[in-house]
């Protein structure tokens, strides 16, 4: 598996998984998504909120591999990523009224098994996503860094980090900034056994914040996801980002 860059600015690192990129969209989620669909045969399926890059990678994928692609997510209007995908002649986005994740993933769930399509996990979550993102805690400069931080939606990303960490027994702190919905029913599932070596702190804006002052040592961060982190580094920080 090649590994994403480490890039130093400053006083602070930065992991780039944002720069693995696979047919017009990238991320480390992009990653696990490329794994998930490639030996898919009839269609996809999956549930996002209107926010979340993950409807937006899979409509890329999905017309790449020219599979058929419904994706379930919330009524309201849509974001520019998600019209952009309504140009791709397989995609298909339901808006459903009651749009509790539960509901939105239950009904994704439902139609895949109807039509004999792939669900693809809500927020990535399979063990896969720990696999693919274990892999690329190799490269980080450990004895440089003072702690590690993620921004934290679904939790599969940080958990997929403790999952490396813990292989290599390094014990640098893992900080988790929290910007969605509680990832404890994930954490506790997809940590490593007695893994103990992380905090998760919480943002004070809203999921669907989107911050605009956005810039980090020259870097232009997601708006909703690791520019939430900003409060939070300090100097020999560094941030894994995700996806951009």
């Amino acid at each position: 598996m090649e590994l994403t860059p480490i890039e130093v600015i400053g006083n602070y690192f930065f992991k780039r998984d944002d720069f693995f990129e696979f047919c017009g969209v990238s991320g480390g989620k992009v990653r696990t998504a490329k794994i998930l669909c490639e030996k898919v045969t009839t269609g996809l399926v999956s549930a996002g909120s209107r926010s979340s890059p993950q409807i937006k990678i899979l409509s890329c994928i999905s017309n790449y591999l020219r599979l058929p692609f419904i994706a379930h997510t919330t009524t309201g209007e849509l974001s520019d990523s998600l019209k952009e995908c309504l140009k791709f002649d397989n995609v298909s986005i339901i808006q459903n009224k009651y749009g509790y994740n539960s509901v939105i993933i239950k009904r994704a769930k439902d139609d895949a098994k109807k039509l004999n399509y792939s669900y693809i996990p809500f927020g990535m979550e399979c063990i896969e996503a720990i696999h693919q993102t274990k892999e690329q805690v190799k490269n980080l400069p450990f004895k440089e860094i003072k702690r590690i931080v993620v921004p934290v939606g679904s939790g599969m990303t940080f958990c997929g980090i403790a999952n490396g960490l813990n292989e290599l027994n390094i014990k640098i702190p893992l900080v988790g900034i929290s910007v969605g919905a509680n990832p404890f029913k994930r954490l506790k599932k997809y940590l490593p056994m007695f893994y103990n070596n992380y905090e998760i702190k919480y943002s004070k804006n809203k999921y669907s914040d989107k911050i605009l002052d956005n810039d980090f040592m020259g870097i232009k961060l997601h708006p909703i996801y690791e520019a939430k982190c900003i409060p939070f580094l300090q100097e020999g920080d560094l941030l894994w980002i995700v996806g951009n």
